[in-house]
């Protein structure tokens, strides 16, 4: 997977309470792989600059995890798959992860600036490492500059409002300030800078937001 730019992110076994769906489909493993700072975005542009459909991004995705899967002779999952799977749950139950004022799951070393592309769902019951109880970063800061910088004011300590952001991301202020240089409340974030992403990852995300 670290030749793609993507790592092992943990693992669990599935519930037959917790996880019916997946249960139900036979699956006793889940394996969530994803990126850290920017490790896939050379792969991905390699992949993009040859790539003429929507979404490039999900389609690279399935394009390295359909392999993975192939060769481990298991099944891939994705995120962006409808009936949705639950992948919040799942990543608050292998890294204890929860959500930052921004509304993304924050990591106590990553910060803000990692992402999950891939689940791999195993018909065996694997043994794999106990869920990690890592530390929340936001319970320990107390400034919140995320909050502070937003210059749409969309993020409060209890939601993020998207109607607000994409109101300012609009205008003139917007397309000079976040759409140009980043979230400038995400870049705010004093948790895990060294893994901020790449300026050109920066603005592709700000531009999906953007249009989602």
């Amino acid at each position: 997977m670290e030749s793609v730019g993507l790592r092992a992110r943990g693992g669990l076994q599935t519930d037959p309470d917790l996880d019916r769906r997946a249960w139900r489909n036979g699956f006793r493993t889940l394996v969530l792989a994803g990126h850290v700072g920017s490790s896939c975005w050379t792969h991905f542009e390699s992949f993009r600059a040859d790539y003429r459909g929507d979404d490039p991004l999900d389609a690279w995705s399935r394009f390295v995890g359909d392999a993975i899967a192939a060769e481990f002779e298991t099944q891939a999952l994705y995120p962006f798959d409808k009936p949705w799977w639950p992948w919040q749950n799942w990543c608050r139950r292998i890294e204890g992860l929860r959500p930052s004022p921004l509304g993304i799951l924050i990591h106590p070393q990553y910060g803000l600036w990692h992402g999950y592309r891939v689940a791999f769902a195993f018909r065996e019951a694997i043994e794999v490492p106990p869920p990690v109880a890592l530390e929340h970063p936001c319970d320990r800061c107390i400034d919140k500059p995320c909050i502070s910088h937003c210059p749409a004011a969309a993020v409060t300590p209890d939601r993020f409002d998207l109607r607000r952001c994409r109101s300012h991301l609009a205008g003139p202020a917007g397309r000079a300030g976040c759409m140009t240089q980043g979230c400038l409340a995400r870049n705010a974030c004093p948790v895990g800078r060294q893994y901020r992403y790449d300026a050109a990852q920066l603005r592709f995300h700000m531009a999906a937001l953007d249009n989602s």
